[in-house]
């Protein structure tokens, strides 16, 4: 038969090869690719950290102005919705406003501390005595000047080290030092092209945030244009989580340094340390590096208690200030104020704080944690940067059934344990069973299915986990009441399962009797014809289970067509309609995918039961 036309069916070996060939290096990559992209992903950040660090110069001022545009913007969103917005170019005078304020404050807060800086270089001769006689005193406190003799031992040694043994009758010469000192003209002249760069920064960033909280809106809608449409509800997602936690972090930080630069200088203040206000604005300035900066702080002001003071009750005092006004902080103040923290791990933030001063020197250390939590946020986001959230978010790395189940195949069952009654402090004890241990049995079934574990394995996490379950019963299962017989479909899987259920209805008014975990279709059916339960439960565990299930609800339901067949389909949340609609036409009443949902289809039939039972007596 000749070919149509559009017929694409090649008859040429070569082409059919040709495609046979470009369809299994698609399928290759598609496999590799995947594989591949962590890896791709670290090779493109070494580009990215190297135009970080060259580009400092540039890159320094814009993100300074980019922290402070976030801190500002609440301030004129405020002013605008206060009436400006009605103005014309409210926005820009709302703007001004706020940038006018704010940089106003500082430059009066810079001349303040400038002033108190150079008077105190003026006073600081003064303490001179002080500061020897404490010397002395701490010199005389040394066992017989031990670290004066060990000093000038260690001096004399190193000399004979440098220098070799001097001949006899011959002299050390005294080295001579000739040291030349500039004018203070000449040095001002060398320091000025600093003070201009300085100046030029500052400026910079000032007219760069002017623009930038103008341009907002402008800047936002340019930037989702440039990544496109298709990205725009993800980019549109992080653009306003970034912007809340950042906001959010400089807002609530800066009122908690406020508080805590404030509560120092009171302190200090009446304590009689000299410029309290000076080291209560140093304070309130290094506690934004975080950490470090709180200690950083607290150096000065207690060096200088040590000159003024004559005594070591007041010094003493100022430390027990810094200790105070620091617990307070960090215990009342922030955990009531960082009821959202910026999600960021320590140990992430730790490396990021590093990472970042390495990069940009003392600049970085203030802006590491806004910087973090902008790359965190992308990470989220974007899902070729996921490894980023999985190793710095704060959010907990493994869900806590999958936390549970690596215990137990690391042998820690203590710790397996410890993480249960974690759970239990803020759930109730019939949570357990569904959110953590029947997940922990459906992870070892698909392990062992797989062949990643051995039997002794299985074994020895049935065994712990049985332990605990048996921990977890708060009294016996009922003995009264219709019967229930209970039994597993497949393995011991499905018969700790069972024990789980059986404590749940211990106190429903019924009597349960659990069959052997491995009985046969025939020993199951032979027990129904003994004990005449009123209901029938069947436990399966995902991923199999299925067609043993099926088959024996058909064997049970041919020979006893009253009796009532529940199915346990537990731990699978999303059970197909098919595989529910198969296990009903095999002869089952109900399935459940929870033992919660088991609970009250069991307790729905034995109450209908003994609503028929009371109807007819």
């Amino acid at each position: 038969m000749p070919r149509a036309s559009g017929d694409r069916t090649s008859n040429h070996p070569e082409e059919s090869r040709g495609s046979t060939v470009r369809g299994l290096t698609r399928a290759a990559s598609r496999r590799v690719l995947p594989e591949l992209r962590p890896y791709l992903v670290g090779l493109s950040l070494l580009p990215i950290v190297a135009t970080l660090y060259w580009g400092q110069a540039v890159l320094i001022p814009i993100a300074l102005a980019g922290l402070l545009t976030f801190l500002l913007s609440p301030a004129v969103s405020q002013l605008e919705r206060a009436g400006l917005a009605h103005v014309p170019f409210g926005r820009v005078v709302a703007v001004i406003l706020v940038v006018v304020l704010v940089f106003s404050a500082l430059g009066v807060i810079a001349w303040v501390v400038s002033q108190q800086v150079i008077a105190l270089a003026h006073e600081l001769p003064k303490y001179q005595g002080n500061l020897k006689q404490r010397i002395s005193t701490l010199s005389r406190a040394s066992t017989e000047g031990a670290l004066k003799e060990v000093r000038a031992t260690a001096q004399e040694v190193m000399g004979e080290f440098t220098q070799g043994p001097p001949a006899k009758g011959e002299s050390r010469p005294v080295p001579v030092v000739v040291k030349s000192e500039p004018l203070g003209l000449w040095i001002g002249l060398w320091q000025f092209p600093r003070l201009l760069e300085a100046l030029g920064s500052a400026s910079f960033v000032i007219v760069l945030v002017i623009f930038m909280l103008i341009e907002r809106q402008d800047l936002r809608n340019r930037l989702l244009r440039l990544i496109g449409h298709r990205r725009l509800a993800n980019v549109t997602k992080a653009m306003d989580e970034t912007g809340g936690r950042i906001t959010r972090y400089l807002i609530v930080h800066t009122l908690i340094n406020l508080t805590y630069g404030t509560a120092l200088g009171l302190g200090l203040f009446l304590i009689g340390v000299p410029y309290a206000v000076l080291w209560g604005l140093l304070a309130f300035l290094l506690r934004f590096v975080p950490y470090v900066g709180a200690l950083m702080a607290a150096v000065v002001p207690i060096a200088l208690s040590l000159a003024v003071f004559s005594g070591w009750a007041w010094p003493l005092l100022v430390v027990g200030l810094f200790v105070v006004v620091e617990l307070v902080t960090n215990l009342v103040v922030e955990p009531l104020l960082l009821r959202q923290t910026a999600g960021v791990s320590q140990v992430a933030l730790f490396v990021s704080i590093a990472f970042w001063t390495w990069l940009w020197g003392p600049i970085g250390l203030v802006l590491a944690t806004p910087l973090t939590v902008c790359v965190v946020v992308l990470g989220k986001h974007v899902p070729a940067l996921s490894f980023i959230t999985v190793l710095m978010a704060d959010e907990p790395a493994l869900p806590r059934d999958i936390r549970y189940y690596q215990r137990l195949l690391a042998n820690d069952p203590v710790e397996g344990s410890d993480i249960v009654e974690a759970y239990l402090e803020d759930h109730e004890q019939e949570e357990v069973y569904d959110a953590i241990l029947v997940p922990a049995l459906i992870f070892t079934k698909r392990d062992r299915e797989r062949e990643r574990v051995t039997s002794e394995e299985v074994q020895t996490i049935h065994g712990a986990m049985r332990e605990l379950i048996e921990g977890l019963a708060a009294h016996g299962s009922g003995s009264e009441g219709p019967l229930v017989l209970a039994c597993a479909a497949r393995d011991e899987a499905d018969g700790l399962a069972l024990m789980m259920f059986g404590q749940l209805v211990s106190s429903a008014g019924c009597a349960i009797e659990q069959s052997s975990a491995h009985a046969l279709s025939s020993e199951v059916e032979a027990l129904v014809a003994t004990k005449d339960p009123a209901i029938l439960l069947i436990a399966t565990l995902p991923p199999d289970g299925l067609a043993q299930t099926r088959f024996l609800c058909k064997r049970v339901r041919a020979r006893f067509p009253a009796v009532n067949i529940l199915v346990g389909r537990w731990g699978e949340k999303e059970l197909s309609e098919s595989d529910r609609g198969q296990l009903l036409t095999a002869g089952a009443d109900a399935v459940g995918t929870s033992l919660l949902e088991s609970r009250g289809q069991l307790l729905e039939r034995l109450s209908l039961a003994a609503s028929n039972s009371s109807v007819s007596s």
